[in-house]
């Protein structure tokens, strides 16, 4: 009987030795953005997964920027008329207060306004006192309605003419009680600050719409104007602290604050202006001069991870997201790269989430 089973037993592991085992499928499952990936692929072994969570994180961008004057504290001083600068009354670097006399020209444009005023001031005059007589005529029934409605009007259109004239003397800093006739124009300087451009030559001719001969700018304050990326714009936020440094202050960082940030998005160059204004009391940031400007965000919890973790393609960036039953999701996420090797993803991803940080690039073949 023992003879019979030990047969049976060596035939049954014959038979079982030559029998053929079935392949195991190694190959991912890819469903639209899904991809499953069977337990036993040594796909898995090339996978590095980790928990996405939200670091401290400051972002810096730094750019260039023009130093530029304010605009309401720079002004460009022509004459209005042509004629001949006849006296000049300030120098290169010389401050000036508001209103100060810059320049004297002699033209016969202002003789003829000078003349103009005496002469409507005197139509003025007459109009009045014929109004006051045919008031008084009419006053003691000897006068005519008709008479005294003319005066009236003809007094009222001399007035209006007269006070034209005395606002046009004033725009030009003239006061019409001490005008005299044939006097020069004193160009006055609209703005308090420096000479910082004098071309005054004495006897010089100007001719109708000539240059400037005279810059006055107050440089206590300056802008500065810099250009952000358009990838940047919504990470710049006007209470953020900015650090500028320029090639002559080699020493010291210049703080600035924002003082507004263009709405018009530059086409050819893909950024925005950004209008910085800082305190310059020794004037050591000159307008035209380049400066570095690094604008520095405020701590904040961010999601940052390594950049072998994002991929892009025509559409944008995306990570692949681990889910349980070795599932990995293709994520769309919005991140900006940051230093050492890193990337700040704005949106698409959670804390706590997990995303393969290594690898991803064999997924990406599969997909």
């Amino acid at each position: 009987m023992n003879k019979y089973i030990l047969i049976a037993s060596v035939i049954l592991l014959f038979a079982c030795g030559n029998e053929k085992k079935e392949p195991q499928n190694i190959n991912p499952e890819i469903n639209g953005d899904t991809i499953i990936v069977p337990g036993h692929s040594p796909l898995l072994e090339r996978i590095k997964i980790v928990t996405v969570k939200e670091e401290p994180f400051k972002k810096n961008i730094s750019t260039f920027g023009i130093v530029q004057a304010i605009p309401n504290q720079y002004a460009e001083i022509a004459s209005p008329f042509p004629g001949r600068i006849i006296e000049s009354f300030v120098k290169l670097g010389q401050h000036v207060k508001k209103d100060d006399p810059v320049f004297a020209i002699s033209s016969p444009d202002i003789f003829e306004i000078e003349k103009m005023y005496y002469q409507v001031k005197q139509e003025m005059m007459l109009a009045e006192k014929n109004l006051k007589r045919q008031q008084d005529l009419y006053k003691n029934g000897v006068g005519v309605q008709k008479d005294l409605e003319e005066a009236e009007v003809n007094y009222e259109v001399t007035k209006r003419d007269y006070e034209n004239v005395t606002a046009s003397l004033k725009v030009y800093k003239v006061n019409p009680e001490k005008l005299v006739l044939g006097q020069p124009l004193i160009i006055r300087s609209p703005i308090s600050g420096d000479i910082v451009e004098n071309k005054i030559v004495l006897g010089q001719y100007l001719k109708e719409n000539a240059d400037p001969v005279v810059i006055v700018a107050e440089l206590n304050k300056v802008w500065i104007v810099g250009q952000v990326k358009e990838k940047d714009i919504n990470s710049i936020h006007e209470s953020e602290e900015i650090e500028i440094t320029a090639s002559s202050v080699s020493d010291n960082k210049i703080e600035g604050k924002i003082y507004y940030i263009s709405d018009l998005l530059d086409e050819e160059t893909r950024s925005v202006q950004v209008f910085i204004e800082c305190d310059n009391p020794d004037h050591i940031l000159k307008p035209g001069m380049y400066v570095s400007v690094n604008f520095i965000d405020k701590l904040n919890k961010k999601i940052i991870v390594p950049s072998t973790a994002v991929f892009q393609d025509k559409d944008g960036s995306y990570v692949f997201i681990a889910e349980a039953g070795n599932t990995f999701i293709r994520q769309e996420v919005d991140a900006t790269g940051v230093e050492d090797d890193m990337m700040l993803v704005n949106a698409g991803l959670k804390p706590g989430e997990r995303i393969v940080v290594n690898g991803g690039f064999f997924l990406l073949e599969q997909n």
